[in-house]
């Protein structure tokens, strides 16, 4: 495809992931709750947890990342392929997460409702089929993967610790009182298994695919 096509799909999947954050940012700021809680606390609080969810980083690492692409469809730079990688495979977790483990808890109507869609599903498949069909690429390795995979991994120890001192977890299978601690290990275990394997398939997508997009 053309670096027209390749800017117009970086650019709607920009706006898409920017206008599902500022939405998702209006309702905590409101006093309506990212996963349904039924009290939920003072603002600072509610933003502080806001940017602990997962979803919420990883539509911010594919915000920053179209912005950047709708300007430049072959932008490059060991920082930036580092960034790029860790949000497709982020958001691709997220959309998969939310589908397997979080929809089904999830009773959402209105712009709740549009939010969580935006965020857990438009977003995913924008990111995911840009990065496919459009890349740019070669621009994976190991070493990048390997980088990359540092954040999920930061935030998943990050996320467990401050929730062992304070009793919040932004998902409930993560929540050791909810199904015991057993529970939580063979979650966390089988989610890592999970972003290991998306950056494994991510790496395989790069170097196989054509090369993408063009003048």
């Amino acid at each position: 495809m053309s670096h027209s096509w390749a800017r117009r799909w970086h650019l709607v999947t920009a706006v898409v992931a920017v206008a599902a954050l500022l939405l998702q940012l209006v309702l905590v700021v409101s006093g309506s709750a990212v996963l349904a809680e039924q009290d939920p606390p003072g603002l600072a609080l509610r933003l502080g947890r806001f940017a602990s969810y997962f979803t919420i980083q990883s539509n911010l690492l594919v915000a920053v990342a179209a912005i950047t692409l709708a300007r430049d469809p072959a932008r490059d730079g060991a920082g930036w392929r580092v960034l790029r990688l860790a949000g497709v495979v982020g958001i691709a977790v997220t959309g998969l997460v939310h589908f397997v483990l979080l929809r089904p808890l999830l009773d959402l109507d209105g712009a709740d409702y549009v939010a969580d869609k935006l965020l857990h599903v438009a977003v995913p498949l924008l990111a995911v089929v840009g990065w496919v069909l459009l890349g740019p690429r070669p621009r994976a390795s190991v070493r990048t993967a390997a980088l990359a995979l540092l954040w999920p991994l930061a935030w998943l120890a990050w996320t467990l610790a401050v929730g062992a001192l304070s009793g919040w977890y932004p998902y409930p299978f993560l929540d050791p009182a909810e199904d015991g601690a057993g529970a939580v290990v063979v979650a966390c275990l089988g989610i890592t298994v999970l972003v290991v394997a998306f950056f494994g398939a991510a790496l395989a997508v790069d170097r196989r695919a054509a090369p993408a997009p063009r003048n």
